[in-house]
Parts: structure tokens; sequence; C-alpha cells
């Protein structure tokens, strides 16, 4: 990765640790490079940009949303946004969006809280990132750039502000990648942009980075077997594509046939287990889709590596009620091995794709909705298992939400997790969570009904609230407080 590192003109005292090279290794034998190093026709969408509209006013804003000090510019190749109300509290907030793709323009997006942001007095900033694809390096590093040069972007455009007294990270799907890699040791240790967060929110995010992709093998190799094709080359996949998805869905791909049931049985397993709302999850499809776009990969992530890290060796496929049928699947299913060190530590910085290895040690409260099949459940069952052995299982509060798409939270229950984050980092008690690891917790009806808040407000989006009417029409929903 070809990071541009200008010196960093302001240092934070408390939150911020000095702007400085990666590793400590003496060896000064260059670094190799890969695909993603030779992607440089990136650019932000709107260079010339030095400002962006004010937040709408709403029913119950407590400040006019007009008065807030709005930036924009360009910070190292990657747009930004930061926002400061006028009686801001002292707090930052950096906001890490999404996979944007792999088209050239990029582009910033606004915090889904940021209404609550504005109107408690926090500021936020948000970085585009000096590149696309899946990138989590560059996330990592030009967020923690952006925070580090907080305050001379406010002097720039004549606001004087003091050191944050905290700063807090928060992000959706690669973003809540970028928040639970941008808080571990390793970051602290090896990012050229180094910042100390006092708190996160990681959302619907892949805390079990590179696993994800390994269960996207592990899926494909499963339908492959099961469709007949158990010996296609896996990089092959669109050769029998349509004949896998002909043999497992009548309608792809919500309606399975009897041998797509299995199928969907195997995927169950695989993201999580049984639990509520999986079934509507694959009737409504909406996260099911990319995951079959995504079969047939060589394991580089699409460049960002050089060399494969898919394992699907630790995988048991399970046919509920179909111990022979299991049997077979798991002798006929193809086994992938990642390339010893694909992804290794590097001397010139961050991994190529940061680590969630739960080494953490300041409040973290994540949300993950039980309903996506694409950035599954499952992740938070990894992320704990990893937090648990570190030892560090006091800092990790984990909530399940009655969603059935990627990243479908009502803006309230985003905010609940972010308060509540932010009391329990201001010397109050641990908030509650979800146990995401025993069994039969998780597939009782009522999971996650404890966090989940169906309350539309002037910051749903029509698909959130397209989504919650799915599940009202289920019968799915659960009572609200």
């Amino acid at each position: 990765m070809q990071f541009t590192r200008p010196m960093v003109l302001s240092l934070f005292a408390a939150a911020a640790l000095a702007a400085c090279g990666g590793g400590d290794d003496d060896d000064n034998t260059p670094e190799e490079t890969r695909l993603q190093d030779s992607r440089n026709s990136f650019v932000p969408a709107e260079p010339s940009a030095t400002t962006f509209a004010a937040l709408q006013a709403a029913p119950g804003d407590a400040v006019d949303n007009a008065t807030t000090s709005r930036w924009a510019g360009v910070l190292n190749g990657a747009a930004y946004r930061v926002e400061v109300p006028a009686n801001w509290n002292g707090r930052l907030v950096m906001y890490a969006h999404g996979y944007a793709g792999e088209g050239n323009a990029l582009n910033v997006s606004n915090p889904s809280i940021r209404r609550y942001l504005v109107q408690n007095g926090y500021a936020w900033a948000a970085s585009s990132y000096s590149k696309n694809f899946y990138d989590v390096r560059a996330g990592v590093e030009d967020t923690n750039a952006l925070a580090l040069a907080f305050n001379n972007i406010a002097t720039a455009n004549g606001r004087t502000l003091p050191v944050p007294t905290r700063m807090y990270i928060t992000g959706h799907s690669m973003g809540g990648h970028i928040t639970a890699a941008a808080i571990e040791e390793e970051a602290l240790e090896e990012a050229n942009h180094k910042v100390r967060y006092h708190g996160a929110v990681p959302m619907c995010g892949v805390v079990g980075d590179t696993e994800l992709f390994d269960y996207f093998a592990g899926a494909q190799v499963a339908a492959q077997a099961l469709a007949g094709v158990p010996n296609n080359p896996f990089t092959g996949w669109a050769a029998v594509r349509d004949q896998v998805t002909n043999t497992l869905f009548t309608s792809f791909p919500g309606t399975p046939t009897a041998t797509g049931a299995k199928f969907m049985s195997v995927v169950e397993n695989l993201t999580g287990g049984d639990r509520p709302l999986f079934e509507l999850g694959v009737a409504f499809g909406g996260s099911f889709s990319p995951v079959w776009g995504v079969f047939g990969g060589d394991g580089t992530v699409n460049g960002i590596l050089n060399k494969s890290s898919l394992d699907t060796t630790r995988f048991t496929y399970t046919i509920a009620g179909d111990p022979t049928g299991s049997a077979a699947l798991n002798a006929a299913a193809q086994k992938l091995t990642a390339t010893p060190d694909a992804n290794r530590e590097r001397r010139d910085g961050l991994r190529w794709i940061p680590k969630a290895n739960g080494e953490i040690g300041i409040p973290v409260v994540s949300l993950h909705t039980l309903g996506d099949l694409y950035v599954p459940f499952s992740m938070e069952q990894i992320y704990k298992r990893r937090v648990v052995a570190e030892g560090n299982d006091r800092w990790l509060v984990q909530r399940a939400i009655r969603g059935i798409s990627h990243c479908d939270f009502t803006v309230a229950e985003q905010v609940e997790a972010f308060a509540a984050m932010v009391q329990w980092e201001q010397g109050g008690a641990k908030p509650a969570g979800d146990d995401v690891l025993t069994a039969a917790t998780v597939a009782a009806p009522t999971y996650g009904c404890t966090f989940t808040r169906d309350t539309l407000g002037p910051d749903d989006s029509n698909t959130t609230q397209q989504l919650r009417g799915v599940i009202a029409q289920s019968g799915a929903t659960c009572p609200q407080p």
C-alpha cells in the first residue's frame, strides 16, 4: 500500500500517540507489492467541496442543526467531512463507512446517528479512504490520519478548538472491521497513524476479518457438492453457477428446492446456528444474493493479498436431522487450505487485511442482525471467542438485533448502543448485552428481542421501514419497551 505520510502537525496529548513508522524490524528490504498498490486512479467524487449540507430539522431537535461548523476537503488523497456543533462537548466520533465497491470515485458517508451526535454536542468526522476495494488497511490509516488532523482542520477554517477529551470510533460492515481493527493492540503498535480510541461501536462488522471469506468459500464448496459438481475447480464457479443455482433453488435466492433446503441448513450452521429470523433472511434474500456473487474468487480478496487466505478445513458441514447426508457432504466437499503467511504482519505498517485479534482494552458495544447472511452473525461468535481467549471479555458487549438483512438496524438501536458505550466509558456500569455463544440461548424464539427497537424515526431509510414491515407481517416482532 503506497500511503503518503506527511508529518502530522498536531499531536494529541492523551488521546493519540505520535504518527510514526510501522514495525520495529531493522530489515530494510523493500516489502512486496500487490495488485491493490498499482490501483492509483482513485479520486474524491467532490474534490472542490469545502462544506456539506446541514442536517434537516426534525421534531424534537434541541438545537439548530444549521449552526454547526461543517468542513469538507481532501487529506492524503482521501475526501473528508467534519462537523462540530456550536455547543461541542469536547468529544470526537470517527465514522468508518462500509465497502464502496471497485469504482474510482471516493465518497464520504455521514454517520447514521448524525442527528443524535449533533443534538448531543458531539463532533464527528468521516473519511472516504484513499482507495476503494476491500482495503481495511487504508480505512484504518485514513480514518486515524483524519482524527489526528482534526484540530488543524478546525484552525484552518477559523475555529480554534481544544484537543478532544475523548475519541470514539464506529462503523458499518467493512467499517465495522475498520472499527474493530483500529482499537487492537496491533494497530497501536504497527499503524503508521496511531490513535488511541476510548470506546468503539462496530455494527454489522466483519469482526472475524478473513474468516468471512472462509465462510464464502465453505458455502461454495458445499453448494457444489450438493449440486453434484464437487470437483469443479473452485475458481471455475462461472462454469457451474447456473447448474448449481437451478439444482438448489426454484427461485433464487428465496425458494430452495429439497436439495436447496439441505444447503440452507448448512448455511444456517455456518452463519451462527439455529436462531430466529434466519428463515426470513433466506426468504427475503437481500443479504444472500451477494454471497452467490462472490463465489469463485482466488482467495486474494481481489488483489488485496498476493496469496490465498482461504481455509475451509475447520468446517464441519451439518444438514439438520440428516447425519448420513452430512457425512456424505463432508466427504465430498473440497478442502481449501490457506497459503502460509498470506496475510502476515508487515514491516511497513498494518497487515494488508488488519486483524481483530481480541486484544482490546476499551469499552466495545457491537450490534449484529440475526438474518444477515452476507456478513453473518457468526462473525460475532468468532470475535467473542477471540476476545475471551485474550482475557478481555470484560471490555466487550454484544447485542443481537432482529433484522433480516445486512446492517438492518433502526437508528434507535444504533443510538442506544452508542449511548451505552459512552456511559460505560465515562464510568458507568458495563451495559447489558446478549450471549452469542450458547446455542440454546441463540435458538430461543425471543432471542434478540432485548435490544431490538422497531420504532422508526426521521433518519430511518425506506429500506429499513420495508424490512421491519416484512418482519411485522411475519408476526416475528417483539414487544417494545
